[in-house]
């Protein structure tokens, strides 16, 4: 529910703060007080085309900031705040502010957090309903009707949609394979050729790697194997430096014993040995591994540069190579099976395809049946609009194969006939502004729990009407506000009488600066305000007494 609306600097209004309640609340005054300008400066909260235009004289910028209540956790608003980012904890206020500059730039805030023109579009539409002679959205929209004709029907689309994208993800499924088998069937000879050079190679991954590795390893040994063998030979042999410190060791330990200086000289030579062995036994180790074999020098070589090739003649890693052979195998595979695969896809397709006609044919019944209760529905507001010639139908019709979706094979559409025999139309081709606001008001009665926008606003809906049908005109739209709020620009006394809040729109000038006002009205200005709908600029005692008479009467 709009619970607030502030404006600053938009044309006419210089400083302009409402505070709206829940039911019917009207918004009168004289014409060119300035209504148009309340409800565009709505209309550029909720993400209208930021005009400059609407930038007041001599200012450089101009706001609008309107307030709602914290939507429930399951509406629409809620759905759209998270989808885009937007924190708004439980239970707090939603805030949605846009300024526009002179310049033309604008900005959007929802509570204080960037945002789109496109996703204030979204809010405003999950929030509010604004209804006039030439609104182009809504119930004039035909794009709209379906889904509000589900929403009266409480019509299971449900099982259309689930079974209409199932179809079409086993559609998508049939067109890949079979562009698939199409695209390896025509290279059939290169596959083969490739899956079998690939096999006979066997390349595995990470084996560029260790063979890098290990070609190093055996060049570095190359390298070394001179030296290596010369520091060798200083250990091994019985001349070897080794084989000389155990010979003085055996020799020394015998003496030892006589000369106890000599035990020091025997314990440094045994860690000598010690030492000598530990370095003999990790030269060895080191020559192991670095041994030098030619034969496997070139064989790892001529193995390395052949991966290599293999990698660039197609174009991967040399490591990608075995996942390659893998993946044409199977564009082989699936062209020796291909045709039996595609005959189950096509199968499925099928059944799929009849699944979702059952479905839809079962959702078009529903929706059929809706249509009549609608009609009815809406035929019985007519007579009292003093529309009692028109005619109303819901048309509910097949459309072309390619235009069907989630939302069934149906086209749906509103349509009137407003004279005797003359041919139902769209509404949006009525020709009488009075005949559309009411058919708009009748339809929306009709409509009136299928789980619209919370708010709703009729701009001047009782425009060229009078008496009998302004007055059934206020009591539908008492009537609406029972369970939505309802803001209307009116200017019929018939239905200012019934709001529960009356806002007086004035324009005043200074003589030099002119500026347009919204006055709450007390109980004795409102009938004040009435009385001057019922008699013009010179209010009389009988307007004053025909107002309290409308008053009394609700």
């Amino acid at each position: 529910m709009l619970t607030a609306l502030s404006i600053r600097n938009v044309v006419l209004i210089e400083a302009l703060d409402l505070d709206f309640g829940s039911g019917l609340g009207v918004l009168t005054g004289e014409t060119g007080a300035g209504k148009s300008i309340l409800l565009d400066s709505l209309g550029l909260a909720l993400g209208a085309r930021a005009d400059s235009g609407l930038v007041r004289s001599g200012e450089a910028q101009a706001s609008v900031t309107a307030t709602f209540d914290a939507p429930p956790a399951d509406h629409r608003a809620t759905d759209l705040l998270a989808d885009n980012g937007i924190d708004v904890e439980p239970g707090e206020p939603l805030i949605i502010r846009r300024m526009v500059k002179a310049d033309g730039g604008s900005r959007a805030f929802v509570n204080d957090q960037p945002c789109s023109a496109a996703l204030l579009r979204d809010l405003g539409s999950a929030l509010v309903e604004i209804h006039g002679q030439h609104d182009d959205r809504g119930l004039l929209n035909p794009r709209g009707h379906r889904s509000l004709l589900d929403a009266y029907g409480r019509c299971d689309t449900g099982a259309a949609a689930q079974a209409y994208h199932a179809w079409r993800a086993a559609a998508d499924r049939l067109a890949e394979s079979r562009a698939s088998v199409e695209t390896a069937a025509r290279d059939r000879d290169y596959l083969s050729h490739a899956v079998d050079e690939l096999t006979r190679f066997a390349p595995e991954p990470g084996e560029e790697a260790t063979l890098a590795e290990e070609r190093a390893t055996m060049q570095k040994g190359a390298r070394l194997s001179d030296d290596l063998s010369a520091v060798t030979q200083c250990f091994t042999g019985s001349d070897g430096g080794l084989a000389q410190l155990r010979q003085a060791a055996r020799r020394l330990d015998r003496i030892a014993g006589e000369y106890e200086p000599l035990a020091e000289v025997l314990a440094a030579l045994d860690r000598a040995v010690i030492e000598a062995s530990e370095a003999e036994d990790r030269l060895n180790e080191a020559a192991e591994a670095l041994s030098f074999d030619p034969a496997r020098l070139d064989a790892i070589e001529t193995r390395l540069f052949d991966l290599r090739g293999l990698a660039r003649k197609h174009h991967v890693q040399p490591d990608d190579l075995s996942a390659l052979r893998d993946d044409m195998a199977a564009k082989l595979a699936a062209i020796e099976g291909g045709e039996e695969h595609l005959a189950a896809l096509e199968a499925e397709v099928k059944a799929r395809a009849a699944a979702y006609r059952a479905a839809a044919q079962a959702l078009s019944a529903e929706r059929q049946m809706a249509a009549g209760k609608l009609d009815a529905a809406v035929a019985a507001e007519l007579a009292p609009l003093k529309l009692d010639a028109a005619r109303f139908r819901t048309v509910v019709a097949p459309q072309e194969e390619g235009q069907w979706g989630a939302h069934g094979m149906d086209r749906v559409e509103f349509e009137i006939s407003t004279n005797p025999g003359a041919p139902f139309a769209p509404l949006v081709k009525i020709a009488s502004g009075g005949e559309l606001s009411r058919f708009i008001l009748a339809l929306k009665v009709a409509l009136a729990q299928q789980g619209g926008a919370d708010t709703l606003i009729f701009d001047e809906i009782d425009r060229g009407v009078g008496g009998a049908v302004a007055s059934a005109i206020g009591e539908r739209l008492a009537r609406l506000s029972q369970t939505n709020q309802i803001l209307v620009v009116t200017h019929s006394p018939q239905v200012a009488a019934r709001g529960q809040d009356h806002m007086l729109i004035a324009k005043s000038s200074d003589g030099t600066v002119t500026r347009t006002g919204v006055h709450a009205l007390s109980d004795g200005e409102r009938r004040e305000e009435i009385a001057r709908m019922l008699s013009g600029a010179e209010i009389t005692a009988e307007a004053r007494a025909q107002a309290e008479r409308l008053l009394e009467k609700l």
